[in-house]
């Protein structure tokens, strides 16, 4: 089942346009309308308002939304499978979906434990979100500050006090801080 064909949007729809089409297609297909219909009636609107429901749950969640159309792009790979049982205690598990005629359950992947629990994919995430970018950014350029402020007092020192070691340096600071004192 396309949850965009089943609310009647496109794949470029808001978040608006969702809830409207839900609203919509709950009004249309609720079971409390069709209650005194014939059972084939009955047991159709109610298909279809489950299918509407769990279209609705998927589109209106970000994170739901980018994974289904991941896997509708993909051929129902990965994170859809045919015939998957739903008993899993993921918050996405309970999601049954239909496509030519044959149910889909979703699943959501176990979790990979790569370095501290994290996997490259996450890690890549947070590495290119826009506010680490930023920080990482002006770290550079305090870091760089740091660097040109150090090497410019060690050329200053070299400049002061060329050929001198630093005990003479000091013996150098002490007798013109004597002299200062006398005059």
């Amino acid at each position: 089942m396309d949850h965009y064909k089943t609310l009647g949007l496109g794949r470029n729809a808001t978040k608006g346009e969702i809830k409207e089409a839900f609203r919509r297609s709950a009004l249309k297909f609720h079971p409390d309308k069709h209650s005194q219909s014939s059972k084939e009636v009955r047991e159709g609107a109610s298909r279809m308002f489950k299918q509407a429901s769990e279209a609705y749950e998927v589109l209106i969640d970000d994170r739901k939304r980018a994974d289904y159309d991941r896997a509708w792009r993909g051929g129902f790979s990965d994170r859809w499978s045919r015939g998957a049982s739903s008993s899993s205690s993921s918050s996405y598990s309970n999601s049954s979906q239909y496509h030519e005629g044959r149910q889909y359950s979703y699943r959501r992947p176990p979790a990979r434990d790569g370095v501290f629990g994290l996997d490259l994919e996450s890690v890549f995430r947070l590495l290119t979100r826009r506010s680490f970018l930023v920080n990482m950014a002006f770290a550079s350029v305090l870091l760089g500050a740091a660097v040109v402020v150090e090497r410019s007092s060690e050329t200053m020192w070299k400049m002061n006090n060329s050929g001198k070691s630093f005990e003479e340096a000091i013996e150098s600071i002490e007798q013109k801080k004597a002299n200062k004192e006398k005059s």
